[in-house]
């Protein structure tokens, strides 16, 4: 059976896109892998969000990270993707954090071309380390995998700091540094995407987030303009948030929330979507009650 490392170079070496929803929780990942997809992200700043209540602005450690994406990966059946933020620090950083996330599970990282504190790639006030920097932390990344099946992603951050033809310049170079994918982060238009797709040699992702830069595609549109993976970081947890924000408001309003019982996972949905009945039977295979005393 191949390894969730080895179906992921799989999926991205088909000609149909994949497509992957963002989880910030082993809870959502679960959902995500109900649903059928066939690889789930670890959003980077869904993570931060949720665990911290905090924003993306290099606030959460790699340890915090990696543990999330353990719990991640030992939820679901997946190959599961990763934020990995500036690989939190240098080549050395770069190297251990290849080597924690690989060791927990997770299928691919992405490592960004920023200089810390990071900032969220659709906000302003970025800036970025050389390109040689970032080629030297690639070159440690692929050194540092102990699975060549590991993807190593360079995500581009330079063109809301350096223009477009900085970004594709950069792809190239990450690109011959031994990324295995690149990720131009915060394109505009169409006509970038699709340029982009044919002046980098590489095999790209997307990123479909809301609310930011990027005016919304469908997967189908990314695959025709030359795109293997499109993200959706922030989708589920921005739904989650208004959903909670309403029960809440109606509790706080009315004292009750009988009225928002037709929104809301039954008891049956959600202990099987943690398999709860799994778990009694395993229990009942193993466990031995005490006589007593």
């Amino acid at each position: 059976m191949a390894t969730r490392k080895r179906r992921l170079r799989e999926l991205l070496s088909r000609k149909e896109i994949l497509m992957v929803p963002g989880a910030y929780d082993a809870l959502s990942a679960r959902m995500a892998e109900s649903c059928g997809f066939e690889a789930v992200y670890m959003t980077g700043g869904g993570t931060v969000c949720a665990q911290l209540g905090m924003p993306d602005h290099s606030v959460i450690t790699m340890t915090e990270m990696v543990l999330s994406a353990s719990r991640i990966a030992k939820a679901v059946k997946l190959p599961v993707i990763s934020d990995a933020d500036t690989g939190y620090g240098g080549v050395l950083n770069v190297m251990r954090a290849v080597e924690e996330f690989e060791s927990a599970g997770v299928s691919a990282i992405h490592i960004e071309d920023q200089v810390l504190p990071k900032r969220c790639g659709h906000l302003g006030g970025k800036e970025i380390v050389s390109v040689e920097e970032m080629q030297g932390k690639i070159r440690a990344a692929c050194h540092a995998r102990k699975d060549p099946d590991f993807v190593i992603i360079a995500r581009v951050d330079a063109k809301a700091v350096s223009g477009y033809d900085a970004a594709v310049e950069r792809g190239r170079a990450y690109a011959a540094a031994g990324a295995d994918m690149v990720f131009p982060e915060a394109l505009e238009t169409e006509e970038e995407f699709r340029a982009y797709a044919k002046a980098v040699d590489a095999p790209l992702m997307a990123n479909m987030t809301e609310f930011g830069k990027t005016p919304f595609f469908s997967a189908e549109a990314y695959q025709e303009m030359g795109y293997c993976m499109v993200i959706y970081p922030v989708s589920a947890l921005r739904v989650a948030l208004k959903a909670v924000h309403e029960l809440f408001a109606e509790i706080k309003k009315t004292g009750t929330q009988k009225d928002c019982l037709e929104k809301m996972y039954t008891r049956k949905q959600l202990y099987e979507l943690v398999g709860y009945h799994d778990m009694l039977e395993l229990e009942k295979r193993f466990a031995v009650k005490s006589s007593g005393i």
